[in-house]
């Protein structure tokens, strides 16, 4: 179909930008206020976010077909302390909707954590479904596991795709889970790699099963401990697919967790994080490690985000098609 416009808000390096991007829809407006965001995003797409979402003017924004959002997650996420719309960050969907009552675009993508579907007893969910409502959009929402869509990763979130009323769009249907056969170490950097020795864990505390996994599966394989095999102290297989990355956590596994490489543990690189990701090559990362993990851990599954919009592509042709 021809090329959409959108616009990218809570926009963090660009995961929903790389994969709007790759199916030939423009860009014409950025929002991040973290300035290693800005950096990243930069150093990327040639442009710095703007700032603030709650200083912008809606009328100052471009017009544009989508509005994407990964509107921050800590309100919702257990490491957030679940506050939900207590939390300042948590209205920042209000402004979401504010901007997105102004311009009247088509569809809003919007993604967050997947606790946001069951926070404060399901209220959370009901009051941001009936907010849409109320601006004229029909929602439409889903719990998709990144694992189940070819991404070596169990990445859980909700993603909600909202048509604007009028279109008559009243069904959408997610895609169905891929289940292809990948794992963990299909992207895993080579041995000598610079930086990959800084990496491994070396305490007499680690224990690792002897029953090792020879079968790939689509799901973290746990398979030893280090310490008392707490969040972060969990040893997994390279055969399974990578806990969820995380922007937090400073223990042990860290934001990456912790996996059996040549016999001993160790934390995901950078560059790792990024195929985990499934941003694709050639992205360029922060200089900082700590930032990338952060910036990845707050980020969205390209290639889930992808295949989701490959779908709204398909309902607006065919809605397309019946106008014509």
């Amino acid at each position: 179909m021809a090329g959409l416009r959108f616009i990218d808000l809570f926009c963090g390096v660009g995961g929903f930008r790389w994969a709007l991007s790759e199916l030939g829809h423009s860009c014409v407006f950025s929002c991040d206020n973290d300035p290693h965001a800005q950096e990243t995003y930069a150093l990327n797409f040639g442009e710095t976010p703007h700032g603030d979402v709650k200083s912008l003017n809606a009328g100052d924004l471009p017009e544009h077909d989508v509005l994407c959002a990964g509107f921050p997650c800590q309100p919702f996420s257990i490491s957030g302390k679940l506050r939900g719309f207590e939390d300042a960050r948590g209205t920042l969907l209000h402004d979401v909707l504010r901007i997105a009552n102004f311009h009247k675009p088509k569809v809003l993508f919007l993604e967050n954590v997947k606790n946001f579907l069951g926070h404060d007893q399901g209220r959370t969910l009901a009051a941001a479904v009936e907010m849409m409502e109320d601006i004229g959009y029909h929602s439409h929402f889903s719990v998709l596991n990144a694992s189940r869509f070819g991404v070596q990763q169990k990445r859980e979130r909700i993603y909600f795709v909202c048509f604007r009323r009028d279109l008559r769009l009243d069904e959408f249907t997610f895609p169905e889970p891929s289940d292809e056969d990948v794992a963990l170490e299909e992207v895993l950097l080579p041995r000598d790699h610079a930086g990959l020795e800084d990496l491994f864990i070396h305490r007499a505390d680690t224990f690792v099963s002897s029953d090792l996994p020879e079968e790939r599966a689509l799901r973290p394989l746990r398979v030893g401990t280090v310490g008392k095999g707490g969040q972060g102290e969990r040893i997994y297989s390279i055969k399974g697919h990578a806990v969820t990355l995380s922007a937090f956590g400073g223990g042990v596994g860290a934001k990456t967790g912790l996996y059996l490489v040549d016999g001993k543990p160790r934390r995901l690189h950078p560059e790792e994080c990024r195929r985990v990701m499934s941003f694709p090559d050639g992205f360029k990362l922060h200089p900082k490690p700590n930032v990338c993990y952060k910036q990845f851990g707050n980020s969205v599954a390209v290639k889930v985000v992808r295949m989701i919009f490959e779908q709204v592509e398909s309902h607006l042709r065919g809605k397309a098609r019946l106008a014509a």
